[in-house]
């Protein structure tokens, strides 16, 4: 039988692909699912060092709303990740493959296309996220409850859309899942939008503002009060902070002006209400505390290369909250939740709301744990504890939960060979995975 180390672990999320081989504890590339064209260059190029310049940048993605809509660019995307970045030889190898729930059985076929025509692997299995992030905190944690019950509420709020899914014996139980229409894409074109209407135009700038996004947004434990302090100028205002974008010639990425100052939110607390920023021992404010005049908030230098942001950064992450806010007609995701309890039978709902899981990008958030069970303890009867957990890594959680799958003795057993596909073809085939 084969070991794990021919099998390659592949996490084909809508934004990163997480790739490598299992067993291995993290994967040994995490690179953009698309690809890109600089605005001087008539070319797609694979995004791979992290180095390159994205200003302006076209983007190509074959996955939209979180499934595969063109699979002959996810092809060109992966053949150029097994040969120059993983350097494996696919005949050679077996792959264990993750795919969105609900997956169209057109969309099934095409990806098996691929992967047994195109590329000649030996073998493959389908695997689901939420079952590899229960399987890996189950490992994680083999004495918790979620691992005696075998039970868990997997929250995935990646790019594309935000799951709820109830997993019971490692099977996610699809009558009971339910779904956001809202994710890390969606929150970065809102991003774009606010700024471009207060500050500089960025509807271009997809990948600067998911930069934005990541280091200056987080999620408010109170709207009202910090919508009060966001109106105050100068001084008071905790949350004015400086993005500076790239000029291509001294810096090609954008960065934060002043870190300490884009953290000053954190001294907040819900009970109290700062009426000024945190002064120093000798009574000085802090060099990063920067004094404004009221009127610089209207007034925007286009000359400039840099912008504000204030109420935008805890607004942006609020629609994850309450999606009527983006005009959508969604329940926001403390009710998605409990929906997707209630749906199960009820001797699961006390371990369901013991055992909530948070994976994927979206959930990394500063305050996004507190923010949700603030939420969901007034919605959960009094008798049931709600206790949320937070994967080690979000964004690699699926892709480590595959590799230990694929480590595992039976798991050659479980796969589907390249015979067998000829022989019975993708419908038959794939009912192996998931029954």
């Amino acid at each position: 039988m084969s070991t794990s180390t021919n099998v390659v672990v592949l996490d084909n999320g809508g934004g990163l692909i997480k790739a490598g081989l299992g067993g291995e504890r993290d994967p040994s590339a995490v690179v953009p699912n698309c690809l890109y064209r600089p605005p001087a260059s008539k070319k797609w190029l694979h995004l791979t060092s992290g180095d390159e310049d994205l200003t302006s940048a076209a983007v190509r993605r074959p996955m939209d709303r979180g499934y595969l809509i063109n699979p002959e660019l996810q092809r060109e995307i992966w053949s150029h990740l097994f040969s120059s970045v993983l350097r494996i030889t696919p005949s050679q190898s077996s792959l264990l493959l993750t795919e969105p729930l609900f997956t169209l059985p057109s969309i099934q076929r095409s990806v098996d296309e691929i992967v047994f025509e195109e590329f000649n692997f030996r073998a493959l299995y389908v695997a689901h996220p939420p079952a590899l992030v229960h399987l890996h905190e189950a490992t994680r944690r083999p004495s918790g409850l979620l691992s005696r019950a075998q039970c868990s509420l997997v929250v995935d709020a990646g790019f594309s859309f935000i799951h709820a899914s109830p997993v019971f014996h490692n099977f996610p139980l699809n009558y009971a899942v339910k779904r956001i229409d809202l994710g890390g894409k969606a929150l970065t074109n809102y991003l774009k939008e606010l700024v471009s209407f207060r500050s500089v135009n960025v509807m271009e700038e997809t990948f600067i503002i998911d930069d934005v996004k990541e280091k200056l947004c987080f999620v408010s434990l109170d709207v009202d009060r910090d919508l009060s302090i966001a109106r105050k100028s100068g001084k008071e205002n905790l949350f004015r902070c400086t993005y500076v974008l790239p000029d291509g010639v001294t810096h090609t990425k954008g960065f934060v002006k002043y870190p300490d100052q884009a953290r000053r939110y954190l001294a907040l607390r819900e009970s109290s209400l700062p009426s000024s920023l945190p002064v120093e021992a000798d009574g000085v404010m802090n060099s990063s505390e920067i004094a404004e005049q009221p009127e610089d908030r209207k007034r925007v230098d286009l000359s400039k290369n840099e912008f504000d942001l204030t109420n935008e950064r805890f607004l942006v992450p609020e629609m994850i909250f309450r999606p009527a806010d983006l005009g959508m007609n969604q329940a926001g995701l403390a009710e998605c939740i409990v929906r997707a309890v209630n749906a199960c039978h009820p001797h699961l709902h006390p371990v369901l709301y013991e055992s909530i899981i948070l994976t994927g990008g979206s959930t990394l958030f500063p305050q996004f744990a507190e923010r949700l069970e603030k939420e969901l303890r007034p919605l959960v009867p009094d008798d049931y504890n709600v206790e949320i957990t937070t994967q080690e890594d979000p964004i690699l959680g699926v892709w480590r939960g595959g590799s230990l799958l694929a480590s595992s003795p039976d798991f050659e057993a479980m796969c589907v060979t390249k015979a067998e596909y000829e022989e019975l073809g993708s419908a038959r085939c794939r009912k192996r995975f998931f029954h």
